[in-house]
């Protein structure tokens, strides 16, 4: 099938956020793991989402991978863009996501794009400019403790401007509460004064679903995941796609699983203490990995059975990781934790696991890339923007999903096992 939407998003879990939404509509989605090294044949999805590991690597190979998975896209088919990054705007003042998004629009030749990170399912909404988390500006929640993207500024104009090379506008709520043409005629008002970068407001679906009625024709738009919801449904309405192509059943899994969590967001840190108090659970410490490596970590899940499913973790408190940020460096830091978890997912699965519940962007690029897993089938959602996938990995079928640190309930963990099961 030819592609409609091509999506390219900034990490793993964030991919499987957008492909979980739009994988709502009914219509075929297809997550792809990097840059597919093969050229686009005719087992396409209508909507084609590439995920990339780039948040936070340097802004020069981000937009080089961001243009390459761009390209697939184009010679898939596609017509219109996604360039999805987190709802909390996960970014340094260097980029990477304001440098992506002007690459994209020059290979593109548009002239104007719009940036609204806001998903107000799971809290996160933007007024006048700024992005809340909750009830809490950006600045004041917990993302100003991220250990590589800590968000000290809750203006998204702010943000972006140091980012780019030419001016950011904003679209507010009192235009967005207009309806979609006043939108419009903003936007043609802004373009007209010399402005690419447009931030648009927004703090419940509706706004969402006005901006995106405003902006379903752009050839290029960026934000959050909730903002691509209502595009299957604004493509069907015009007459671009038709939903005749239905996500895939789920194939049988046998129920040995694992979960593995590298994120340290404040909710993480929560649903590993619930979960950990009926599984057996195993803490890696990043200054004892640097000495003796994973091997006492496989040792204990030798000793495991898979039927528990036992949960293997590095989420700390945000003192912890800064002293260890502060003996290893940040990048080393991460990258030891990222390296072992996914060491330890293959062992799991060289001993039957089956079922994998990976926590963190991070993590989840490091365990999908370790497991082979090159395109999944998106399957339902266990919560907003996390949902269930199916892949294949050492010839083996694999039940997974990647959950965004800050996203789901305390009990998560135990509720994507049943959900799963249920299903």
């Amino acid at each position: 099938m030819t592609t409609l939407l091509g999506c390219i998003a900034d990490d793993f879990t964030g991919a499987t956020d957008l492909a979980g939404l739009l994988a709502r509509s009914g219509v075929r989605v297809s997550l792809r793991i990097g840059v597919p090294e093969d050229a686009a044949s005719d087992d396409t999805a209508a909507f084609e989402v590439i995920a990339l590991k780039c948040r936070t690597i340097a802004v020069a190979d981000a937009v080089a991978e961001c243009r390459a998975a761009l390209l697939w896209l184009q010679r898939a088919g596609a017509k219109r863009f996604f360039w999805k990054y987190c709802s909390t705007f996960d970014s340094t003042p260097q980029g990477n996501i304001g440098p992506v998004a002007e690459a994209l629009m020059a290979d593109l030749g548009t002239k104007q794009t719009i940036y609204c990170p806001a998903f107000p399912e799971n809290g996160r909404a933007i007024f006048m400019g700024n992005l809340f988390v909750g009830r809490l500006p950006l600045a004041e929640s917990p993302m100003k403790d991220h250990p590589l993207t800590p968000m000290l500024d809750s203006n998204l104009m702010r943000l972006l401007e140091p980012q780019v090379s030419n001016p950011v506008g904003l679209v507010d709520r009192l235009t967005v509460a207009r309806g979609s043409d006043a939108v419009r005629a903003e936007l043609a008002r802004l373009e007209g004064q010399g402005v690419p970068h447009v931030v648009v407001d927004a703090v419940a679906n509706a706004d969402l679903e006005t901006i995106a009625q405003a902006c379903s024709g752009m050839t290029l738009l960026t934000g959050g995941s909730a903002l691509a919801m209502p595009l299957p449904r604004l493509y069907q309405q015009d007459g671009s796609i038709a939903a005749d192509t239905q996500i895939q059943p789920r194939p049988k899994i046998a129920d040995k699983a694992i979960v593995l969590s590298g994120s340290c967001s404040a909710m993480t840190r929560a649903q590993v203490a619930a979960y950990a108090n009926h599984a057996p659970g195993y803490k890696l410490d990043p200054l004892e990995l640097v000495e003796t490596g994973t091997q006492p970590a496989i040792d204990w899940l030798a000793g495991q059975s898979f039927a528990d499913a036992p949960i293997v973790y590095a989420t700390a408190e945000p003192d912890a990781v800064r002293q260890t940020q502060a003996r290893l460096g940040v990048a080393r830091a991460g990258e030891v934790v990222e390296q072992a978890l996914a060491h330890i997912a293959v062992a799991a699965r060289d001993n039957g696991c089956r079922r994998f519940i990976i926590a963190g962007g991070e993590t989840s690029g490091a365990v999908t890339q370790a497991l082979g897993v090159t395109r999944l089938d998106v399957g339902r959602e266990i919560v907003p923007g996390v949902p269930w996938c199916f892949a294949t990995s050492a010839r083996y079928p694999i039940a997974i999903t990647l959950k965004s640190g800050n996203f789901g309930t305390e009990t998560f963990f135990a509720d994507a096992l049943a959900k799963l099961d249920a299903s």
